[in-house]
């Protein structure tokens, strides 16, 4: 009787060794991933499909109602991007700060960009094109804050929308002109590499406060430092001189 209570237990059911073979093989494939998502950047909308994916393929369902979906969808937005920028913003607002730069330079995120502004009358006189020589400094303490970041630069001119007078132009064409000589100074000294830079003049299209007061206007005469990732921009932007396609000079 013995035996064959040992020969039934040696021959009894259960698990085979190759699924165990198998289940090591998934918990390894599972931690690899996981290693993987942690030592990247993760985009919040491409993980939470192929999260879902996963609670699939593993037979684990939510069930959700409509407006909880609806929910999901609107509040999600380009996380990556906003990462990047927050983190970019952060290391330059410290810089700022420990440099004492703050009042010739300000930081701002617009337009879901790290945007370094300084004001006209740091570096240009009323209605001119050409650099006031006290810009000088401002203008390498600015790529100085930018050589670091992979990323290109766009200057941008603005201006107020008081028509210029005497200069024979209008204000599209000084903001596009003081671009372009922030641009080639940065160039011709060499601070930063010209195939990162471009320039674009924006006129009075884009004020930061309304054209209201002089004291208004005075803000939106300005010079825009705009950190961004490599893209088709170009479309999108009016007088754009891009120096990848021509020398500005």
């Amino acid at each position: 009787m013995a035996r064959k209570n040992k020969k039934k237990m040696d021959g009894g059911g259960g698990v085979g060794a190759w699924m165990m073979t198998y289940s090591d093989m998934v918990t390894l494939l599972l931690t690899f991933f996981v290693l993987l998502i942690s030592m990247s950047t993760i985009d919040e909308i491409k993980f939470d499909k192929a999260a879902g994916s996963l609670r699939g393929a593993f037979g684990v369902f939510q069930q959700v109602g409509d407006d909880q979906v609806q929910s999901s969808q609107t509040t999600t937005i380009a996380p990556v991007k906003n990462e990047a920028v927050q983190r970019v913003y952060k290391r330059i607002r410290d810089q700022l700060q420990r440099l004492e730069l703050n009042r010739d330079i300000e930081l701002v995120k617009d337009r879901g960009a790290v945007v370094l502004r300084v004001k006209e009358s740091i570096l240009f006189g009323s209605g001119e094109t050409a650099l006031d020589p006290k810009a000088h400094g401002v203008l390498k303490e600015v790529a100085d804050l930018v050589r670091p970041w992979p990323m290109d630069l766009r200057i941008e001119g603005h201006t107020d929308d008081v028509p210029v007078l005497g200069s024979g132009m209008g204000n599209w064409e000084l903001s596009a002109q003081r671009a372009l000589s922030v641009l080639r100074f940065m160039a011709e000294r060499e601070l930063l590499p010209l195939d990162r830079l471009s320039a674009v003049g924006y006129g009075a299209e884009h004020p930061v406060v309304p054209n209201d007061t002089p004291e208004h206007r005075a803000m939106n005469r300005r010079v825009d430092f705009v950190l961004e990732s490599v893209g088709g921009y170009e479309e999108e932007l009016p007088h754009l001189i891009d120096t990848r396609y021509q020398l500005p000079f």
